[in-house]
């Protein structure tokens, strides 16, 4: 899959994306935003295995975000289960070296129809730690409407935290 945006590309990850993954992903104040499965610190096996991971497409979309001919960041779409099999997941990262340049809401923006269109769901949902305002920003932009906050929900490097649900039906 590609899909090009205003000031980056979404694109499938592949394996030449290693060394760039794992420079751009091994920051702590990235990490301090993602849940414990995404590896602190971010190592060269951690970045072989994502990428492995990701080239499955069973029930989950990873797509790398490439500027400048480099991988900076990542976003993707994770298909719930069970009782909730008509809703997802949506999550991302950017490389801290292009924080503040729209390159999140961009790529939000235009995978949000892309996962409506891909995958049987009606409705999309993001869930941001309490301390993430950047990220809540991006999602409202991109049409997500605050749902709910979860009250002392996320514990993160030790410290409670609420977590504020976003969601869009398409």
């Amino acid at each position: 899959m590609r899909i090009n945006t205003p000031s980056s590309t979404l694109r499938d990850w592949r394996p030449d994306d290693a060394c760039s993954l794992t420079k751009h992903a091994n920051n702590p104040r990235i990490a301090a935003n993602m849940r414990d499965g995404f590896p602190s610190p971010y190592t060269r096996e951690d970045a072989d295995r994502f990428i492995s991971m990701a080239a499955d497409r069973t029930s989950n979309l990873f797509l790398a975000i490439e500027v400048d001919g480099e991988a900076v960041g990542g976003i993707g779409i994770h298909r719930l289960e069970d009782v909730r099999l008509r809703s997802a997941e949506i999550g991302y990262w950017l490389s801290e070296s292009c924080w503040g340049r729209g390159i999140a809401t961009d790529a939000v923006r235009s995978l949000v129809p892309a996962a409506f269109e891909a995958f049987d769901i009606v409705r999309l949902e993001a869930g941001i730690f309490s301390s993430n305002p950047s990220s809540m920003r991006v999602l409202e932009k991109c049409g997500f409407v605050r749902e709910a906050v979860h009250a002392k929900a996320i514990t993160k490097n030790g410290v409670l935290l609420d977590e504020v649900v976003y969601v869009s039906f398409g």
